[in-house]
């Protein structure tokens, strides 16, 4: 099952980060990626001119460079990473 692009999809991936005590920021700006990622601030900031799919696309992306520990996560948000990953598992698979 495929991660859907919509705007539920975008606020699940934003509380997920914040609630990891990350802090998302939309600016402009001429990233590579589309995104900059502080590590060591637990900032994220993403490009505002791109669209829904291009915010969840970074945010799965960058969901793949760090790690999040569960005991900061509600129960939705917990679900709902496991969702993702469960999704990245499957399309890993199909690919090999």
């Amino acid at each position: 099952m495929a991660v859907k692009y919509n705007k539920t999809t975008l606020s699940n991936l934003e509380q997920l980060f914040k609630e990891a005590d990350f802090t998302i920021r939309y600016e402009k700006g001429h990233f590579r990626s589309g995104y900059c990622l502080i590590h060591d601030k637990k900032v994220i900031i993403i490009n505002r001119f791109f669209d829904e799919k291009g915010r969840i696309e970074n945010f799965l992306d960058i969901l793949n460079q760090v790690k999040i520990t569960d005991n900061l996560l509600s129960q939705r948000s917990k679900e709902f990473l496991s969702v993702i990953e469960k999704s990245y598992a499957e399309d890993s698979k199909l690919v090999a």
